[in-house]
């Protein structure tokens, strides 16, 4: 099986459980009961016999010693399903210098495969779509191992194209993310078509969170002489000297951020932000543990 995840991330994610806001209403984000009550694979408990229950379900040997009717309860899937967008345009290919086998798209893969793990951990099911101008690739939720193995063989043939999907190319998301879902978008955030659509899924009743990523360079700009700057996707350029633009690079970078999280906190969106250089378990501890917050 192809493994995003290091031995020590997946250890850290034992601890974990994906929580929504749904679970606790308004009062912030809360644990997900991933599991209902019904006829499934793992036994919960006993209850008495009702009318109208399947006699399958009645567990004849307690018949047999208490000379009374129960059926077994067992747990079943939860309809919701927990759907992990991946965008991948053009700046998603971007890397930094210190690390140049490792990009923005390379990190979306490992963290969408933690999402992978917490939710088949707990019985969740699971899915994802690739979001980019070539159209999307996609991979309906299901649960367990097996799903889980497609997904890593997926995510290996997932490629940055030029743009973010079209209005026109997303329309089989639509038709495929429930109402009671779970969506979460691993973006750069730079196209504005990805925090449109981030903002019209939250708006149509579909919980939403946003995990930016970006690179060491975008937080840090530690370019020391005259550098040419070429946008991925535009392909316009600038020359510079990096000491003299730093300043306001950080600081306009800064502003544009804050306009973004804004944009999202209006509309309900809960957003982390990775680097690069940190472990891929870290957005997610930050969104779901139970001491962590959304921001």
């Amino acid at each position: 099986m192809v493994d995003f995840l290091p031995p020590d991330v997946r250890s850290r994610l034992r601890g974990l459980r994906l929580v929504t806001r749904r679970a606790v209403g308004s009062h912030g984000i809360g644990l997900h009961q991933s599991h209902s009550r019904g006829a499934g694979l793992e036994f919960a408990q006993y209850r008495a016999y009702e009318p109208g229950d399947e006699l399958r379900q009645i567990d004849w040997k307690l018949y047999a010693r208490s000379d009374k009717f129960f059926v077994r309860e067992a747990e079943r899937e939860s309809p919701v399903a927990v759907w992990i967008l991946i965008d991948a345009s053009a700046s998603m290919d971007q890397r930094d210098a210190t690390r140049p086998d490792y990009s923005r798209l390379d990190a979306a893969k490992a963290i969408a495969a933690a999402i992978a793990e917490l939710a088949m951990q707990q019985g969740d099911r699971f899915g994802f779509m690739a979001l980019g101008d070539t159209g999307l690739r996609l991979l309906p939720p299901a649960t367990g191992l097996r799903q889980r193995d497609r997904m890593m063989l997926e995510l290996l043939d997932v490629s940055a194209g030029r743009a973010f999907a079209s209005d026109q190319q997303l329309g089989p998301l639509w038709e495929r993310v429930g109402t009671h879902d779970l969506v979460i978008l691993l973006s750069d955030c730079f196209d504005e078509q990805a925090v449109a659509l981030a903002e019209k899924l939250a708006s149509a009743g579909r919980e939403t969170l946003v995990i930016e990523t970006l690179t060491i360079a975008e937080r840090d700009f530690p370019f020391t002489g005259g550098y040419r700057f070429r946008d991925p996707e535009t392909g316009e350029e600038l020359l510079a000297d990096g000491p003299a633009l730093r300043t306001e690079f950080l600081a306009r970078f800064r502003a544009a951020r804050e306009a973004l999280h804004a944009r999202l906190d209006g509309v309900g969106i809960g957003h982390v932000t990775h680097v690069l250089d940190e472990p891929v378990d870290l957005p997610l501890r930050r969104l779901f543990s139970a001491q962590g917050t959304v921001g």
